[in-house]
């Protein structure tokens, strides 16, 4: 890869959240999506896993996720061996996207549903 092909980092927008006020004066909160994919990566479909490596850099790895069917609740199941050997990616990639993307997505869904 030449210096000329090295694309800038991408940055992902913040989640935003539409408040909406009742007549009885609580706050609900609306389902928003963020970047066309539902907050929860619980809810995200195959092609929503695999949109979301394709938006973080990982186009080519993105079809392994298609390829085996990875969703978001499989998403969230997956082990660092699943990562590394499962979806027969290279080393390098592999280990960032678990170590970069995945580990952190259990992490904040686990934060987030722990109450």
């Amino acid at each position: 890869m030449s210096v000329a092909e090295v694309k800038e980092p991408c940055s992902l927008p913040m989640l935003s959240v539409d408040m909406e006020n009742k007549e009885n004066g609580s706050v609900g909160v609306k389902n928003s999506m963020e970047n066309g994919r539902p907050p929860d990566p619980a809810d995200w479909a195959v092609m929503d896993v695999v949109n979301y490596f394709r938006t973080a850099g990982f186009e080519e790895q993105a079809h392994a996720f298609q390829e085996q069917e990875i969703d978001g609740k499989s998403l969230l199941l997956m082990t660092r061996n699943d990562v590394l050997t499962g979806l027969q990616l290279k080393l390098g990639p592999a280990l960032k996207i678990y170590e970069y993307h995945v580990k952190p997505l259990q992490t904040k869904h686990l934060k987030n549903n722990s109450s």
